[in-house]
């Protein structure tokens, strides 16, 4: 009997990349294929891009695999409620009903990092976790992502709660680090007062660190004083696809 799959697309503001997922290792039965998001990242040229990159993978002879794509913006009954590093023209559209009608087939759309942390809870760091577990996604933003008993409540958007009097992805994002030319230290005192004061909040279980930098935890996530047990996620740069294309099968 072959193995179930599905296709996984993460947009994000700078990459489009997609692959087929096996649904049961949770691995890429696929080459990633990707290609540059559009400047300026509007409406139709994102789903241009997005149509040409499914077109890549449907040479393989895919096309009846359930199709998952996520997007950095809350989504909500399947509308583009805000936009990060894409066009404001996205607020208010209604996002999923576009890309079906571009791409011409059912999708599930899902916001990037509820996606992320899905795909954690299936197949990472994640997996067996009973309670509250928190994903956040440390980049440009902070992206965050609930899962309580595997089960995702999506759009949570944790990187806007106000810390210090300012949000707190402003302080605390890894382009902050970046931009301030912070050191580890420095950068994980901001990190405490953010995780700090969610744990105070929602008491989790375990949280989840995901994002490019989370490949080099062992600079900071050992320097952080929590209760709450803390560990990097499994899937950085495929977390997307993996979460995308599971949502979209189950």
């Amino acid at each position: 009997m072959a193995t179930e799959q599905a296709i996984g697309i993460d947009i994000g503001g700078t990459g489009i990349k997609g692959a087929i997922v096996d649904l049961a290792t949770g691995e890429l039965a696929s080459e990633r294929t990707k290609v540059r998001t559009p400047k300026g990242g509007r409406p139709a040229d994102i789903l241009d891009a997005t149509r040409d990159l499914l077109d890549q993978l449907d040479e393989r002879g895919r096309t009846k695999l359930p199709l998952g794509v996520c997007f950095p913006a809350v989504v909500k009954h399947g509308r583009t409620l805000s936009a990060a590093n894409i066009s404001e023209e996205w607020i208010g559209l209604p996002a999923e009903e576009l890309f079906e009608q571009e791409l011409g087939r059912e999708i599930h759309f899902i916001n990037d990092a509820d996606a992320a942390g899905y795909a954690e809870s299936r197949y990472g760091a994640a997996v067996g976790a009973e309670g509250l577990v928190i994903l956040t996604t440390l980049g440009t933003g902070i992206g965050s992502a609930f899962l309580y008993d595997g089960v995702l409540v999506p759009n949570t958007e944790l990187g806007h709660m106000e810390v210090d009097g300012v949000g707190a992805e402003t302080r605390a994002a890894y382009s902050a680090m970046e931009r301030e030319e912070l050191g580890w230290d420095e950068w994980a005192t901001r990190l405490q007062r953010f995780y700090a004061m969610v744990e105070f909040l929602f008491s989790p279980d375990l949280f989840v660190v995901g994002g490019g930098v989370s490949k080099h935890h062992e600079h900071f996530l050992p320097l952080l004083d929590l209760k709450t047990p803390i560990v990097p996620a499994v899937h950085r740069n495929n977390a997307g696809i993996l979460g995308a294309a599971s949502l979209a099968a189950h």
